[in-house]
């Protein structure tokens, strides 16, 4: 079903582009301006080839979340971690792009990317070999935020390349594991 919205937004995307309004499905800033960007931004895409790379990869990770869980809770969290990081993207870089060189003052973001990071975010979070690894030692819930933010830090950065949205790949992947280590998506009683 969210492959299907994804390429049923692509297919607007398109028709809108026709009309020269393209630019109505990415978020940027001001939010007000276009507030419903915040979920058509989770489903848009740039083009073909990232319509596809992300469709490959939802396909993959989507799959086993999905297994996990309700539909409705897998499309809730899809599209609250793929929202959320979209906001993280614009809204860090609105804030440290007029302070960095070489970083845009603003940004547009369309793609699932973070969203589906989320997804392997999660699988990360809340699979067995972690389980043992983390479950089996007493850490403060300290501790496992920053292993999360090392561990999507040094993922965002080791799968970067030009162009890519990597304030909301880190944020959704940290999103993911984080709720991957609390079984976020786990039917109730189950863990």
């Amino acid at each position: 079903m969210t492959l299907a919205l994804i390429g049923g937004v692509f297919l607007a995307q398109q028709l809108a582009g026709l009309a020269g309004l393209r630019g109505v499905f990415a978020l940027s800033l001001p939010l007000l301006v276009r507030p419903w960007t915040i979920v058509t931004s989770v489903y848009a895409h740039a083009g073909v080839s990232h319509l596809v790379l992300n469709a490959l990869a939802l396909a993959l990770g989507g799959l086993l979340v999905e297994r996990m869980t309700t539909t409705l809770r897998f499309h809730a969290f899809f599209l609250t971690v793929g929202a959320l990081s979209g906001l993280a993207q614009v809204a860090v870089t609105g804030l440290l792009g007029p302070l960095l060189p070489g970083v845009p003052a603003a940004v547009s973001v369309l793609g699932a990317s973070g969203a589906i990071l989320g997804l392997y975010g999660y699988l990360l979070g809340s699979n067995r070999i972690t389980e043992t690894l983390v479950g089996g030692v007493e850490l403060s819930a300290r501790v496992q935020l920053l292993l999360g933010a090392v561990l999507a830090a040094a993922i965002t950065l080791l799968t970067a390349n030009p162009g890519a949205a990597l304030i909301a790949h880190f944020t959704g992947l940290l999103l993911g594991f984080l709720s991957g280590r609390a079984h976020l998506l786990s039917p109730r009683g189950t863990a």
